[in-house]
């Protein structure tokens, strides 16, 4: 069975998981009864368990089969010595010509360390590294790779608004706080009135450093048939995905990222947040379960018409497990799983996304989910990453160790474009 078969019949499955969650709480509504007994409570925890791994199984697999699909495109050609698209496209002949000595020199780099380079190999690499020669700047198009590699990964890089510097300076202040009113009807001399409404937040957008190590073994740098630069490029890219991923939804924005799920002036304050009405939103029984779902009702129309467009849900699975549940007015359910590839689940038509990073404590005065148009989170990166080969620490265990250090930041930049959820 194809990858792609597989994913269709694990989303059958799914599906098929959902509705017997949901057979179980109708069972219950048919004998006007608003709780569930033990009996019945296991079951449904089991399929919205199933339901569950099956969502994140379909996720992987769907990462995979694209991953393959970009291979099966490169397969049989030699990348070390092979500029990206973008440096063919845009470069000078001499700048093709020297991404081409950056990449294989980077690739023997990586292989057997700085001594088995020659002395314009290192001068090719070795731009802005540091004064002891341990660390070596990796080629603009292999960071390139990388982040593009990252955003594959994590959810907010695979809808936010990138930029890219090639260094660790500051964007600017970034953060509309307050837009400016709209046009006037004038006449054909006139200009219209002055706007002074306008006004930028106080964060800048500057590069904080990160840093992540990965040990891969000496016999798969030696053999593998993918090459070492795309070994390391993978290990180091899943390693700053996750902890990217985290700072973009909870970081406190000193020295990392300011996260959509921070109360902040210079990102979404704490206007923007929508009460679940005195009940959790994890709650599903009676009164209690119309409320979290008129919360959720609120918040969408709480967001601008003009934004619905891109704009999506997010939640962690374990409060996912609980919204599948909840129905509006009229007995319809406002969450709807998607059946074929590539559609996505959506809540009360909007698509949802999860994140094993968003908040799931369901307590009074905390953040339970949020609402928004993802491509106002700005995010920035530096291109002088650096990557430093540890040989002797791993010796024993017949591995060699990498540290790359990476310079990132983010925000939200608009506050309007976004509606968060609070328990209170």
């Amino acid at each position: 069975m194809g990858l792609q078969a597989l994913i269709n019949k694990l989303r059958q499955q799914r599906a098929k998981a959902v509705a017997d969650a949901r057979s179980v709480y109708e069972a219950a509504e048919k004998e006007n009864r608003t709780t569930l007994n033990a009996d019945e409570a296991q079951k449904w925890d089991k399929f919205i368990k199933e339901a569950n791994d099956l969502k994140a199984e379909v996720d992987r697999l769907e990462r995979q089969l694209a991953l393959e699909k970009e291979l099966s495109q490169i397969e049989g050609r030699d990348l070390s010595n092979e500029p990206t698209r973008d440096v063919r496209e845009n470069a000078s002949g001499a700048d093709v010509e020297l991404a081409k000595r950056q990449q294989a020199a980077f690739g023997k780099f990586l292989r057997g360390g700085l001594h088995v380079l020659n002395d314009a190999e290192r001068r090719d690499l070795s731009v802005g590294s540091g004064p002891d020669g341990g660390f070596t700047v990796a080629p603009t198009q292999w960071v390139s790779g990388l982040i593009k590699f990252i955003d594959d990964q994590t959810f907010i890089r695979q809808k936010a608004t990138k930029f890219t510097l090639t260094a660790a300076e500051s964007l600017g202040q970034t953060s509309l706080d307050t837009d400016i009113s709209d046009s006037d009807w004038t006449s054909e001399l006139a200009t219209g009135n002055l706007d002074s409404s306008m006004k930028f937040g106080q964060r800048e957008l500057k590069p904080s450093p990160l840093a992540k190590r990965v040990k891969i073994s000496n016999k798969l740098i030696q053999r593998s048939g993918i090459g070492i630069e795309s070994l390391v490029q993978q290990r180091l890219g899943y390693k700053f995905a996750v902890t990217e991923e985290k700072a973009f939804l909870t970081g406190n924005g000193v020295g990392k990222p300011l996260g959509l799920f921070v109360a902040s002036n210079d990102g979404i304050p704490t206007s923007r947040d929508v009460s679940t009405g005195g009940t959790s939103l994890a709650s599903t029984a009676g009164e209690a379960s119309q409320k979290a779902a008129d919360a959720l009702i609120t918040a969408k129309y709480t967001l601008k018409g003009q934004y619905w467009a891109k704009a999506e849900w997010l939640f962690h699975r374990d409060i996912l497990s609980v919204l599948a549940k909840l129905k509006d007015g009229e007995g319809q359910y406002l969450f709807r799983e998607g059946l074929r590839a590539g559609e996505p689940d959506r809540l009360l038509n909007l698509p949802i996304n999860m994140s094993e990073f968003a908040p799931n404590t369901n307590t009074t005065g905390l953040y339970v989910g949020l609402l928004g148009d993802f491509s106002y989170y700005h995010i920035v990166d530096a291109l002088n990453l650096q990557v430093q080969r540890l040989t002797e620490l791993y010796a024993e265990t017949n591995q060699t160790g990498y540290i790359a250090r990476a310079e990132v930041d983010g925000m939200p930049v608009l506050s309007e474009a976004f509606v968060r959820l609070k328990n209170n």
